[in-house]
């Protein structure tokens, strides 16, 4: 059974927390405002400020910032301060049946697709991948557009470019996917869930082709994408030519399957919000990519 998601209200506190690697207050200040602009009171981890080389602090007190957020009755969504490293380093000891016991919306992308993934495998619970705190300046628009989806119900009606349809087609299922290099991460793992049925969204930064062909191949090799029925590629910043980048895609989903590319979510400037689990529908002969409501309005 789907954990149930309650909307976001006017007034309700949204915690941060830094799953992954350090953070500095002059980095999510920004954010922090927009938030509190919106309407939204904040509440920060304990250590969310901690820093303990390339991570925000040990993987206990990330892990504790975490449960705390989930267990504290006054938080009613969490967001990440940002990505980086070190998500992968606490799926052993999360408490997901605490989670499932307190479902609430919770967002990031990047390393967080770590998260994202094993909780939605090992909850239930729809996760977004969508808008981080650090580095905001320039991607303003897609916070408030996460916190519009979080205080509605969920849904999403989006226009498709034909410009941009790689394979014609029409695909149900749901949404799932994230961070190319992390979702090979949960490769082997009780982490992963099945991508059978889904629809299949994949961005990557920072990659050579070789890489991306490479990730790609072993998800293919793996079963991993046995009965995908539709793909949206996002942002591949700095990973080579798109060009290029299409030609992996199709050579990789050669069944009969939509592909998609070149959708505003993922590292650069645009993140759309995506969340991950709900049914959605891509239709590359109408330009549309739907997702159903599945927030109670209450």
């Amino acid at each position: 059974m789907t954990p149930l998601l309650k909307n976001l209200k006017k007034g309700d506190a949204i915690g941060i927390i830094a799953p992954a690697s350090p953070v500095t207050d002059e980095e999510i200040s920004p954010a922090v405002r927009i938030i509190e602009d919106e309407g939204y009171r904040v509440i920060k981890g304990n250590h969310l400020y901690d820093k303990k080389g390339y991570l925000a602090g040990t993987d206990l007190e990330r892990l504790a910032d975490l449960h705390d957020m989930f267990l504290n009755n006054d938080v009613k969504a969490v967001l990440c301060a940002r990505g980086g490293y070190g998500t992968t380093r606490l799926l052993n000891n999360i408490d997901y049946g605490l989670i499932r016991e307190h479902p609430k919306p919770l967002a990031g992308y990047s390393d967080i697709t770590a998260l994202l993934l094993s909780i939605y495998n090992m909850t239930g619970m729809y996760v977004w991948h969508g808008p981080m705190l650090r580095g905001i300046t320039g991607r303003k628009r897609y916070l408030k557009t996460l916190l519009k989806q979080m205080s509605a119900d969920g849904s999403m009606n989006i226009r498709l470019l034909k410009g941009n349809v790689l394979k014609e087609g029409h695909a149900k299922g749901r949404l799932m996917g994230g961070n190319l290099s992390m979702i090979c991460a949960l490769i082997g793992t009780p982490y992963l869930p099945s991508f059978e049925g889904s629809i299949f969204f994949i961005e990557e930064r920072g990659e050579p082709l070789y890489r991306i062909d490479r990730m790609l191949t072993q998800l293919s090799l793996s079963g991993a994408l046995k009965g995908v029925k539709g793909i949206i590629s996002g942002n591949f910043q700095d990973c080579g030519e798109p060009d290029s980048i299409d030609a992996l895609l199709l050579e990789t989903f050669s069944y009969e399957a939509p592909v998609y590319r070149g959708f505003p979510a993922g590292h650069g400037n645009k993140n759309r919000p995506l969340p991950i689990g709900a049914k959605a529908e891509m239709d590359t002969e109408s330009l549309i990519f739907r997702v159903d409501a599945f927030i109670d309005k209450v």
